[in-house]
Order: C-alpha cells, then structure tokens, then sequence
C-alpha cells in the first residue's frame, strides 16, 4: 500500500511537470511504462489468473462447508428430503491425479511470471525505441529549420542573380526545390514525431502534448562481445523462451493427470448433517423417524471405463506435444534472431562511421568556404567563392548531419533490439538511472 502512495505521488509529480513543459528522462519514462501500459496489466492479470488456479487445484484437500434448506409442503408418502436445514462437506482425500494438477498449476504460474518479465522488457524496449526516436526526430527537425533558412537565402541570393543576368532560371528553380523538400521531410518528420509521443502516452499516461525528451538521458550505445557464443549463453535470460518452456511442462503434466484419472481409484471424504420437519409426515412412514440425522464416510471410486476421459487424456497429449514444439519454436526463432541482429551491427557501424565522416567533411568544407568568403581563396588562379557557395555548403552540412542522426537511430534501434532478445534491455535502462 505503502509503495503504490509512493508511485501515486510520483506519478502526480510527473503529471504536473510535464504540464509545465519539463524534461522527462528516458529512464523516468520507461518505469513509468512498465508500470503503466495496457500490455504489462494484461500479463499481471494471467499472473493472478496462474494464483488463482494454483490455489484451486491444492485446496482440493479442504474440506468445503455447506448449509442449505430444503423446506416444503409433501402430501402422501415424503418423495424427497425436505428438511428445516442441512449442512453438509466433502473433500477430496487422495487422487494419483491432483499431484500432476498441483506441478502443472505451480508450472504455470512460473509461466506467466516469466511471461510478465517477458512483457515488461518488451514495454522497455518500445518504450526506449520511441524516446529515442522522438529525441532524434526533434534534433533533425531543428536541422531542418536551419537548413530551410539557408535555402531560402539561397533562393533569394538565385533571384538578385537572375535579375542580375549572371544565373539562369534554372538556378531559381533548383534552390526553390530544395526548399520545398526541406518542408516535405519537415512534415514527415513531424508527423512522426506526433506518433511517437502518442505512443509514449499510451505507454506512460502521461499526456502526449507535453513529451520534452532529455538527450543527455540516453546512455551510449551497448557493446557486445565478438564471440558467437554468447548466444547460447545468454539464451538463458531470454524470459520469453523460458516462459514457453514452462507453459510446456505444465501442459505435459495436466497430460499425465488427465492419463491417470482413467485406472487409478480416487477417494473423497463426505459428511451431512440434515434436520428433518415435523409436518411432512415422515413418522406415519418411517418406523422409527427422527429428526436428526447424520452422515460421515469416505468414497472411493474406481473408473472402469469412461470415453470422454480417454478422450480428454488425448486431447490433453497433443496440447502438450503442440506446447513443447512452440516452445522449441520460439528457442530456434530467437537464435536466428540474434544471429541475424548480431551480423547487421556490423555493417550498420560501418555504415554509421561514413555518415559521420560525411557530415565531419561538409563541416570542413563548410569552414573552408567561410574562410576563403572572409579572407580570399590566397591563390590569384582559384575562383572566387560567392555568398551561393556558402548557403550551398551550409545546407550540405545540415543534410550529412540529418543523416548522419538517421544512421545513428538504425544502429541504436537494432542494439536495442538484440539486448530485448537477450534480456538484458532493462539492465541498459537501469545502468542509465544509476548514472
């Protein structure tokens, strides 16, 4: 109780902080995620389904209470047993079939808690995926604003050389039409901008119009052994894997429960307490009538033969089969994935350090440009360099930077996801609370 007051108060901090604009960190956002969103109360609620049915299946043994009645009007000889009222109870005293129900029960709820765990990483990660991308949508987006000044500069620089007789047409249309594309991703940029904070809202509760990402949240980037190995070791942390296996085994021992239930005795306790009315007549039939009456004794039950439950006993074999081969499914799936993962950060680095090198080279070739404007090219053969080349080179320098954030968000996004396959996303997170 305690600790919900605390994340209530929490909670209302964040609301009102976030009304006020304030920076939300990634780390704040996610534990509000997993908290929070629709996906991880779903798998709560399996987890205190699997509880349920665990307690069920072991108070088989208890003793269930019962207190009835059964008044009525008879006429003639009593057909039934009306009485003023009845208690009765009854339980299971031993069943070769109950301990595999138990196991299976106890298997299960180890399930849907790996399931949860299973989940809860899963919100992690799609919550870091969209703060992440939300964060480098709004860093590009001021690139753009930047870039769409320059060529609008450069427009007008096209439009007093057009009029000046030194450019032609062309060269208007040309700086027109890189304006124009500037405002097309602009659009595209913010619009996806406004579907990653409508998920992170979805995600956190936290309102979608007030979503201030914080860059200096965001931990580095992960690293990752060069050895293939560790796939098979760190599989064992994949809680999505383990899950699956487990739901297996409990399906496996529901099939060695329901198998039994068809040649071995089941024994039951039951007892019944009755008080019997005066006004049915019962002591003008009975010899010796009372009121009183009371029964207690066990019940044992040998199944001879009984098709539904051999039925059942199948039916319950091939829901285990089919859990063991999804199980072995989702292991060999998961493998692959992180084979394939672990092979595409390779070429996205690579891919990333020419971007880099890309926006690195049109920033030098920028500050040459602005050298040469301000002091000279210092050779009398160079041409000289005009204000054109400076928005020219300027706006290269915002375009190989805008890829250069496209290119670090495809690396980040494809780590994040080989660390969700190896269970290790929230770790990242957590590492980056810490600091």
């Amino acid at each position: 109780m305690q600790k919900r007051i605390y994340h209530w108060i929490g909670t209302c901090v964040l609301l009102g902080a976030c009304r006020a604009g304030a920076q939300v960190s990634l780390p704040t956002v996610v534990d509000l995620a997993v908290r929070n969103s629709a996906t991880v109360r779903v798998a709560l609620a399996d987890v205190q389904r699997a509880q349920a049915a665990l307690s069920e299946s072991r108070d088989a043994y208890l003793p269930s209470f019962n207190f009835g009645s059964a008044v009525g009007y008879t006429y003639g000889f009593p057909v039934g047993q009306p009485s003023v009222y009845n208690i009765g109870s009854q339980s299971l005293l031993y069943s070769f079939s109950q301990p595999d129900y138990i196991r299976a029960a106890r298997a299960a709820l180890n399930s849907a808690q790996l399931g949860l765990k299973d989940n809860e990483e899963q919100v992690a990660l799609d919550t870091a995926l969209a703060y992440i991308q939300l964060d480098s949508d709004n860093r590009q987006l001021a690139a753009l604003a930047q870039e769409k000044e320059y060529a609008e500069r450069l427009a007008a620089i096209e439009r007093d050389r057009l009029l000046a007789g030194v450019d032609g047409r062309m060269e208007v249309t040309k700086a027109e039409l890189t304006a124009a594309q500037v405002d097309e991703k602009s659009l595209h940029l913010e619009d996806d901008a406004g579907q990653q904070k409508q998920k992170l809202a979805h995600l956190t509760g936290l309102p979608a119009s007030s979503f201030v990402t914080d860059s200096k949240s965001i931990p580095a980037s992960p690293e990752f052994s060069a050895d293939d190995s560790v796939e098979d070791t760190l599989m064992a942390t994949n809680t999505g894997i383990q899950a699956a296996y487990a739901n297996a085994k409990s399906k496996r021992l529901i099939s060695f429960g329901d198998e039994k239930q068809n040649y071995r005795p089941q024994f039951a306790f039951g007892a019944e307490y009755n008080r019997y009315a005066e006004f049915n007549n019962y002591q003008e039939y009975y010899l010796r009538f009372q009121h009183n009456n009371f029964d207690i004794g066990v019940q044992i039950t040998f199944p001879i033969y009984d098709a539904s439950r051999r039925a059942k006993a199948r039916e319950s074999a091939a829901d285990a089969r089919r859990a063991g081969a999804e199980a072995d499914q989702t292991k060999f799936q998961t493998s692959e994935q992180v084979y394939s993962l672990r092979h595409s950060i390779k070429e996205l680095v690579v891919q990333q350090r020419i971007a880099e090198l890309r926006s690195q080279l049109a920033q030098e070739q920028l500050e040459t440009i602005q050298a040469q404007l301000k002091n000279g090219s210092g050779s009398p053969n160079a041409p000289p360099v005009s204000p054109k080349d400076e928005q020219q080179a300027l706006i290269q320098e915002r375009e190989r930077y805008v890829d250069a954030l496209d290119a670090t968000f495809s690396m980040i996004r494809v780590e994040l996801t080989l660390m969700r396959s190896l269970g290790r996303i929230e770790d990242w997170v957590r590492g980056a609370a810490a600091k």
